[in-house]
């Protein structure tokens, strides 16, 4: 069980030139964030630069029967910081992630199983970030979240992650 104000230990790096394991991450940040096992999440997948999960949606649903706008913020929310966090891993990189902004804009109700995708908003924001982590020890980079129900999009989020100098 986890006690308030004891970090988590950190999951140990892939190996050189691997990435890490879906399940196994997925396993892992539901022991470091509690909330995480009550999320619906079924499946963790790249694509590229894009970070997806498909969730169910019976565990955000709202008085209405749709989605809980509250539940879904802090999905995409954490899905910035899991593209953040696992981009860092893919470069050796344990660090601490922190969300420093986020926003979101409900465009439909979600009524159904999902998927939320996560990609930089700027193409270059990526080669950014390293050169910032190289240069000063620390960086920011946004990212844009999107949630879609079949194939309606229903919120699109956006959020800044900053990556803390080591300690």
């Amino acid at each position: 069980m986890r006690e308030v104000g004891i970090p988590h230990p950190r999951l140990p790096l892939p190996s050189p030139g691997s990435e890490d394991d879906p399940a196994a991450f997925l396993a892992w940040l539901g022991q470091a964030i509690p909330t995480v096992a009550h999320l619906g999440i079924r499946e963790m997948y790249r694509d590229g630069d894009a970070l997806h999960w498909s969730l169910a949606l019976t565990p955000s649903l709202n008085d209405k029967g749709t989605g809980f706008g509250g539940a879904l913020a802090a999905q995409t929310t954490l899905l910035g910081w899991c593209w953040t966090t696992l981009w860092l891993r893919r470069r050796g990189l344990s660090r601490d992630v922190v969300v420093a902004e986020a926003t979101q804009r409900f465009l439909a109700p979600v009524t159904g199983d999902y998927r939320l995708e996560c990609l930089p908003e700027e193409a270059a924001g990526p080669e950014r970030l390293a050169a910032r982590l190289a240069d000063k020890g620390r960086g920011r980079i946004s990212l844009v979240q999107r949630l879609w129900c079949g194939d309606t999009l229903c919120l699109e989020a956006r959020g800044d992650y900053a990556v803390l100098p080591e300690t």
